[in-house]
């Protein structure tokens, strides 16, 4: 089971994205292999390039990802990240969504699709990432 990251969303539905054909190759596999899911967050961000609610829920249905909202534990782990990350020297002031992303892979014990691994690496180090 595969949690899907905005940008490979964003890769295949952006033409000539350089990414296109290595994030619809990889969707297909990871696919394959199991369900696909994404979240509230990646849910609202694809809501910023799209022009409704029903646009965002047919990619989600094209694509075959369902739409999993993230346990209370996730939520705990992400604001967990973020203090981590602000004791760090980290700059920003509130909870940034790969952390919201990364804490709902480890909780469920999800594979996270994605091509930006610095954050997941860093803060869900146990979280097992498909990427370049």
């Amino acid at each position: 089971m595969t949690l899907i990251d905005t940008n490979i969303i964003s890769d295949i539905l952006a033409p000539g994205s350089e990414w296109q054909t290595w994030s619809i190759d990889h969707l297909d596999e990871r696919r394959r292999k199991g369900a696909l899911f994404s979240n509230e967050i990646v849910f609202a961000e694809l809501s910023a390039r799209l022009s409704s609610e029903n646009a965002v829920q047919k990619v989600f249905d094209d694509f075959g990802i369902e739409f999993e909202r993230m346990p209370v534990a996730a939520l705990f782990a992400a604001g967990q990240a973020y203090r981590k990350y602000r004791a760090a020297g980290g700059s920003r002031s509130s909870v940034l969504p790969e952390f919201f992303i990364g804490a709902h892979a480890q909780a469920r014990g999800l594979v996270i699709l994605t091509r930006d691994t610095r954050s997941y690496r860093t803060y869900f180090p146990e979280v097992i990432l498909i990427a370049p």
